[in-house]
C-alpha cells in the first residue's frame, strides 16, 4: 500500500513537534519538500524540480538505477554483519585497494564520516602511545564528542579546547597569514605546524596525529598550497605522530584528475590514514578507514577485538561495488574534469563584472565563490544568504554556504552535473548581483548592532 502524503504544513508541524530543533533544515523559514529525486535533480510535493547543487553525498547522482538494483538484489538474497564469511566485503576492499597508494592496505567498515574519523582517531593513539592532536583551524571532523573535540568549528561554539589539540592556521591563500603572492605558501604553512609541535614539546606532551582534510569544506572550500602536506607529514612523522587525511567530503574522484584529494599534493605523498564515508554508498550509510598494515597490526596487539555491526555488511559493499562501477563506466571523473573546469571559468569571469566576488576557487566539482563587500576582504555573509535565497525562490536551485562567515556559495553537486547546468547557475548568479544593492558598511553595522 501507498504511503499517504502529508500536505507541506502538516510534516513541518510534525517535524517541529518529533525531531530535535538542532535538527535544522535547509530553508528553515520556508523548506522545501522534497519527495523524490533523479541524477541531479529534485522534485517536491508539487512536481517542481529544484537543480541540486549542494548533494556531494549523493555522489553518482540521486536513486541511481544501478545503485537501487544492486542494493535491492543483496537485500533479497542476505544482509547479515561482517562477522559471518562473505565475498562482498573482501572485493570491495581490494577495490579501494586498487585506487590507493600500495602501503593503504588494510580496511575497516563503519557506517558514516563520523564513525570511520573516531577510529582514525583510536588508531593513531593506540599506534603511537601518544595522545595530542594538531587540526587545522575552522576543521570539521564530525558529531561525535571525540570529534568535536578536535573540531574548532565545534568546539568554539561548545565546552572550548582542550589541552590535548592544538589548532594549526587554516592554510588559506586567499585571506589567510600567507597569500597568493608568497613565494613557497606551502612550506610557510607547514613551518606553522613545526611550530605547533615545538610548543607541545614544550609542554612535556606528544603528538599522536595530525588530522586535514585534504581539502577544507567547512572552511570555505579551501584549495591547500602545493607541498604543504609532505612537509607536514615530514614534521609529524618526525615527532613521532601519523598523518590523517579525510577524504569524507572530497573523495571517489570529486576532484577529477585524482580519486582522492590528497593526490592532489603529489604522487610522493601518502597519508598513514584515511577516511573516507559521504559519497561512498551514495546516500546509504557506508564509511571506511584505509591504514597501514603496521598500524593496524598495533591495533589488533591491544588483545580487544573491534566489531561493528553494520560496517561492511553485504548490503553496504554491493553498493560500494555499484558506486565504484558507475564512477568508471559514466566517466565520472572526467565529467568533474570538464565541467568543473567550465563552472571555474565561467565564475571566474563573472568575477570581471562583480566586485562582490572576491575569490574564484576550486578543482573538478569542489568550487568555492568567496563573496566580500570590498578589497579588504570583508565578508559578503548578507549578499551569500541572499543569493541562495533567490536561487531557490526564482530558480528552483538549490545551493549552501561555507565558510567561518557563511560568505562562500559552494558547489558540490552530485558528480553528473552537467555543462547545461554550470551554465544556469551562473547566468542565475549573474542577475541576481546585477540587481543586488549593496551598501557599502550595511552588514559591518549590522553585524556590531
Amino acid at each position: 500500500m501507498a504511503q499517504e502524503i502529508l500536505r507541506k504544513e502538516e510534516t513541518l508541524a510534525m517535524r517541529k513537534k518529533l525531531i530535535g530543533q538542532s535538527c535544522r533544515l535547509f530553508y528553515s523559514e520556508d523548506p522545501v519538500k522534497i519527495i523524490r529525486a533523479r541524477g541531479q535533480y529534485l522534485f517536491d510535493e508539487n512536481g517542481k524540480q529544484y537543480l541540486d547543487c549542494i548533494s556531494n553525498v549523493q555522489h553518482v547522482g540521486h536513486c541511481h538505477p544501478t545503485i537501487t538494483k544492486a542494493a535491492a538484489a543483496q537485500m533479497d538474497l542476505l544482509n547479515t554483519n561482517s562477522r559471518f564469511l562473505h565475498d562482498n566485503i573482501v572485493l570491495y576492499a581490494d577495490r579501494l585497494a586498487a585506487t590507493l597508494p600500495k602501503k593503504l592496505c588494510v580496511f575497516y567498515f563503519v557506517n558514516s564520516g563520523s564513525e570511520a574519523n573516531d577510529l582514525a582517531l583510536r588508531l593513531a593513539r593506540q599506534y603511537t602511545r601518544h595522545e595530542d592532536v594538531i587540526v587545522l583551524d575552522h576543521a570539521y571532523h564530525g558529531h561525535l564528542m571525540s570529534l568535536i573535540d578536535i573540531s574548532p568549528y565545534k568546539f568554539r561554539k561548545l565546552a572550548g579546547q582542550k589541552e590535548c589539540v592544538h589548532v594549526a592556521p587554516l592554510p588559506d591563500t586567499y585571506r589567510g597569514i600567507y597569500r597568493e603572492d608568497h613565494p613557497n605558501p606551502g612550506q610557510a604553512y607547514a613551518d606553522t605546524v613545526k611550530d605547533v609541535i615545538e610548543d607541545v614539546h614544550k609542554k612535556g606532551r606528544k603528538i599522536s596525529a595530525f588530522f586535514a582534510e585534504s581539502l577544507p569544506s567547512v572552511g570555505g572550500q579551501i584549495i591547500l598550497p602545493q607541498g604543504y602536506f609532505s612537509k607536514v607529514a615530514e614534521y609529524v612523522r618526525s615527532a613521532g605522530g601519523v598523518f590523517v587525511a579525510d577524504e569524507v567530503q572530497t573523495g571517489f574522484g570529486r576532484v577529477g584528475h585524482h580519486f582522492w584529494a590528497f593526490q592532489l599534493q603529489g604522487d610522493d605523498f601518502c597519508p598513514d590514514i584515511v577516511t573516507m564515508g559521504k559519497p561512498m554508498g551514495n546516500g546509504h550509510p557506508l564509511a571506511c578507514v584505509a591504514t597501514t598494515a603496521e598500524i593496524a597490526g598495533a591495533f589488533t596487539a591491544n588483545k580487544v577485538e573491534y566489531f561493528n555491526t553494520f560496517g561492511g555488511n553485504p548490503v553496504s559493499c554491493a553498493i560500494g561495488l555499484a558506486v565504484l562501477d558507475v564512477i568508471e563506466e559514466e566517466d565520472l571523473r572526467g565529467n568533474a574534469v570538464r565541467v568543473g573546469a567550465h563552472l571555474k571559468d565561467l565564475l571566474t569571469k563573472l568575477k570581471t563584472r562583480h566586485e562582490l566576488i572576491g575569490d574564484v576557487r576550486g578543482v573538478g566539482l569542489f568550487v568555492g565563490l568567496e563573496l566580500v563587500t570590498d578589497r579588504e576582504k570583508t565578508p559578503a555573509t548578507e549578499a551569500a544568504a541572499h543569493i541562495v535565497k533567490r536561487l531557490k525562490e526564482e530558480d528552483r536551485i538549490v545551493i549552501s554556504t561555507d565558510g567561518p562567515w557563511e560568505n562562500v556559495l559552494k558547489f558540490k553537486p552530485p558528480m553528473c552535473f552537467s555543462m547545461e547546468n554550470a551554465e544556469l547557475v551562473v547566468e542565475c548568479i549573474d542577475r541576481i548581483l546585477s540587481g543586488y544593492l549593496y551598501c557599502p558598511g550595511l552588514e559591518d553595522k549590522r553585524k556590531r548592532d
